[in-house]
């Protein structure tokens, strides 16, 4: 128990030191702060306003460089000021306020096609139009309250720019931790394969998932520590962070490289499951070690010299006790279990790099692009004016997602004016934060919204009991405040919560019947949610089932491209080439987007899960096939290698030609390429004659002179076995992947 008090108290102050608690207390305080003023000089509806205009510009304020956050800000405002003067002359009108209200919905929705940052510009656009129903101000003209939000607005841009300026470090230090604390449930994760056999299954998706999370948390600090570098130039911490951050994208890396052939581990050491306990405990450590990294940078902690000296003796005691383990037979158990060993050293190094990093030890130079070289890295986003013409039309989700938006806000308010709902605004207030462009997160976001609000209509009644004093419900009205929007990206249902407490008090202070206010907040919030499922579901459902053959098509094409470019690393050798590791980047976060597709499918109706069992099987082969092509790819970049061979140009060209294959079956295409397998045959035998010969060779070698070192021919002989099974591998796999895509039916 006390175990678990400990645990849940560390995970409360980790959450008080969160970006998210603490962009929410200056958001508290832009908005509290000219409430206070105005009621002060006696003009409350003015820093009502003020409030309103803060609030919605918020949410476009998310980490990226200085001039597009800021840019991102000042947009939302003037959308959302503009929107509001528009709204509040047709309101007078009703005849005008339906065909304004779904125009306006439409259009602003659709600037999502723009990306991220625009979606969060457009989401105050819709905010903003969904609160000129609140009737909050009844003195001030409806340009005055437009000119008032666009204050507010830089208001809370200037409150928001100050404690950036206090706190620069905080978000990147916050994400690296995060980071680091993902990638080491990813290596426990990993750990428990090797042991829990019967929970393999669900432990693979776990990865899959896991994977998909470290992707784009590897893609948010890609963008910042690039952005960062170029800002502050050499700086230490800049220096510092690139170099734990690539260390954290190897450590990922060479775990995919690494896969493990669990069937074979069980058949060869079922006599051996306390090795695989031991190895595991072993995993379970290194991951640890990363967890007090995560800790240390999130605390801003600082260890002393000795500490760390114990920490790498502690490390290097651990890896001794496993290698006294492994015997020196030359069998295949001893096979199985070096390789293992080998790849948790290497990760141990890893490790004990970003500890040295972070404590000044390693004073090394991250490897420095050109300014050009380094944009590749960063997706751009682009602006042009032609996408919004080329997404004018139903195969576009996001125009889709817009339509449907506006059908449904049209339904809900239409609803809410017939059966003159109290604060019907809020039905449409729902549907405007639930609905998604996918069905299964709508419904997932409508079920949280429901029971959120629910439990908070019931707190909030058992606090009306207790009490009637206004000061109390003022105060408790801010906290759950504070608490709803540090939550909203953490955990949607406890934010639900907090957000009925927040409005059901907030309106408390306005209105003295509470009882009502909470009965109407319940029926308008579960008719939104439900207005809200219901139309993903009957317009245009954008189901999975109907764009996942894409998302497979382009993670195909980039694990080809990542093939054609260790290929080429092989021949030529040398510094890796950018090519080849935006190459990789766009490997891993295809897979990354293809993962997320799944999941996604499986969140949908059952009638819709079409050839899940197919699909998962062709996301498990993707997977494999990556991990194949990663694990060839570090071996090459780390080891002395020969000339590639023809033979090794065969395999290449089959296993191309299977990928084509493959795409051309998801593109419907009847003529496939054909490939002389007899040629790929004989390529396999000439390999197979090369291993033998430099395996006698070796064995001459030893029998001449035992002492020489032969290094030399033992790498070669390394190279031989590891290419040669590497490539048959992924020949193996690409010939299933095309086949169980020419059995699966995508229609």
């Amino acid at each position: 128990m006390p175990n678990i008090i400990l645990t849940y108290w560390q995970e409360f102050l980790k959450y008080i030191r969160s970006t998210d608690f603490s962009k929410a207390m200056v958001l508290t305080f832009a908005i509290g702060s000219p409430v206070g003023i105005f009621i002060w000089l006696g003009n409350f509806e003015i820093g009502v306003v003020l409030a309103m205009g803060a609030l919605l510009s918020s949410p476009s304020d998310i980490p990226g460089s200085f001039r597009h956050r800021n840019i991102g800000v000042i947009l939302a405002a003037m959308l959302a000021g503009i929107v509001s003067i528009i709204m509040g002359y047709a309101s007078a009108y009703l005849w005008l306020v339906l065909p304004f209200l779904g125009i306006l919905m439409f259009g602003i929705a659709y600037l999502a096609v723009y990306g991220f940052r625009a979606s969060l510009v457009a989401f105050a656009g819709l905010f903003a139009i969904v609160l000129s129903f609140a009737n909050i101000s009844t003195e001030i003209l409806p340009w005055e309250r437009g000119l008032l939000i666009v204050g507010g607005g830089l208001w809370y841009l200037v409150l928001s720019n100050i404690w950036n300026f206090l706190n620069p470090k905080h978000h990147t230090e916050q994400l690296l931790a995060e980071c680091l604390e993902l990638t080491a449930k990813y290596l426990k994760t990993r750990a428990h394969l090797l042991t829990e056999t019967a929970k393999r299954e669900k432990l693979q998706k776990e990865l899959f998932i896991l994977q998909t999370d470290l992707n784009e948390k590897h893609e948010s600090l890609r963008n910042i520590l690039i952005n960062a570098r170029r800002a502050s130039g050499n700086s230490n911490y800049a220096r510092k962070r690139l170099l734990i951050f690539i260390e954290l994208v190897d450590i990922l890396e060479l775990a995919m490289a690494n896969p493990v052939d669990y069937s074979k581990m069980d058949e060869v050491l079922q006599e051996d499951r306390e090795l695989l306990e031991r190895f595991k405990k072993l995993i379970k450590k290194i991951a640890f070690q990363l967890d007090e990294i995560s800790v240390v940078i999130e605390k801003k902690k600082k260890s002393s010299t000795k500490e760390i000296r114990q920490y790498l003796k502690a490390v290097e005691e651990n890896f001794q006790e496993v290698r006294m383990l492994i015997s020196s037979e030359n069998n295949e158990k001893t096979f199985l279990l070096q390789n293992l060993f080998d790849y948790l050293e290497k990760q141990g190094q890893k490790i004990n790099t970003i500890v040295r990093v972070l404590h000044n030890l390693d004073t090394r130079e991250p490897v420095l692009l050109k300014n050009k070289e380094v944009s590749q890295f960063i997706t751009p986003q682009d602006y042009d004016p032609k996408i919004l013409v080329e997404n004018f039309n139903f195969g576009s989700p996001i125009f889709k997602h817009s339509l449907r938006l506006a059908i449904v806000i049209l339904v809900g308010f239409s609803i809410g004016l017939y059966f003159s709902f109290e604060n019907a605004y809020w039905i449409i207030l729902t549907i405007v934060v639930i609905m998604r462009p996918n069905y299964g997160l709508t419904k997932d976001r409508s079920k949280q919204r429901i029971v959120g609000t629910l439990i908070g209509a019931v707190i909030a009644l058992g606090i009306v009991f207790i009490t009637k004093n206004q000061v109390v419900y003022g105060i408790l009205g801010l906290f759950s405040l504070t608490l709803a929007f540090s939550l909203i990206q953490r955990n949607y249902r406890t934010a639900a919560v907090f957000i009925t407490l927040s409005i059901v008090f907030i309106y408390s202070l306005l209105k003295p019947d509470v009882f009502n206010v909470i009965q109407f907040r319940v029926i308008d919030t579960v008719l939104g949610a439900g207005l809200a499922a219901l139309g993903n579901f009957i317009l245009w459902p954008a189901w999975e089932s109907q764009h996942i053959k894409n998302v497979i098509k382009e993670s195909i094409g980039a694990n080809k491209k990542y093939l054609e470019e260790i290929d080429s690393f092989y021949h030529k050798k040398g510094t890796l080439p950018t090519s080849y590791k935006l190459s990789r980047k766009k490997a891993f976060l295809e897979m990354g987007n293809l993962s997320a597709s799944f999941q996604r499918m499986t969140q949908e109706p059952k009638y819709k899960q079409k050839e899940l069992a197919q699909l998962y099987k062709i996301v498990g082969l993707n997977q494999t096939f990556l991990s194949a092509l990663a694990s060839l790819g570090t071996f090459i970049q780390n080891h002395k290698t020969t000339a590639a061979s023809k033979n090794f140009e065969v395999f290449v060209s089959h296993i191309c030609t299977n990928l084509e294959n493959a795409i051309k079956g998801l593109e419907e295409e009847e003529t496939l390429k054909g490939f002389d397998t007899a040629r790929t045959e004989k390529a396999a035998s000439a390999l197979l004659k090369t291993y033998k010969e430099l395996l006698v060779e070796r064995e001459n070698q030893l029998k001449e002179d035992p002492v020489k070192d032969q290094k030399d021919v033992q790498l070669r002989l390394q190279e031989a076995q590891l290419v040669s099974s590497q490539v048959q591998w992924l020949l193996e796999i690409s010939e299933n992947l095309q086949k169980t895509i020419a059995k699966t039916n995508f229609s």
